[in-house]
């Protein structure tokens, strides 16, 4: 799960998807195309929607993602389409960039949409952002087992 700063989307996405999944059967993590927040925790707005649907992120690190993330994950999804274009700006070859989605497409087939970055907005924007992942993980889920 790849955003730009790791502290608002990516973290929820990583959330969720973990608590869809066999936590012993998958390696789930979550990354930014920038290095802004490297070292810290998701944003408090970002932590308290997890909360209010029963996931703990609050011991999640931002981290900044690398090529060797190519190497570490079958499947690397982007929030957005300018993080997407970062993501496969750093890919190798082909097999690389074949990694890459963008997560809504899981809801809505080949449409591109972005998740909206709620980092400048209010406590709705991150809201919506988590049922946009909510339902976009359960699909991911649903592929996946």
């Amino acid at each position: 799960m790849v955003c730009l700063g790791n502290i608002c989307r990516s973290p929820l996405a990583e959330g969720i998807l973990r608590s869809k999944l066999p936590y012993d059967s998958y390696v789930i993590d979550s990354a930014g195309t920038s290095s802004y927040h490297i070292g810290s925790n998701p944003d408090r707005r970002s932590i308290a929607v997890a909360k209010k649907y029963g996931i703990n992120i609050s011991n999640l690190m931002g981290r900044q993602f690398t090529v060797k993330d190519f190497d570490d994950f079958d499947i690397i999804y982007a929030m957005d389409t300018s993080n997407y274009r970062d993501i496969l700006h750093l890919a190798r070859h082909d097999e690389d960039k074949n990694k890459v989605k963008l997560i809504l497409n899981e809801v809505y087939p080949n449409q591109n949409y972005d998740v909206p970055d709620p980092y400048h907005g209010g406590e709705q924007g991150f809201e919506n952002v988590y049922k946009m992942l909510d339902e976009a993980c359960s699909n991911i889920a649903e592929h996946l087992e």
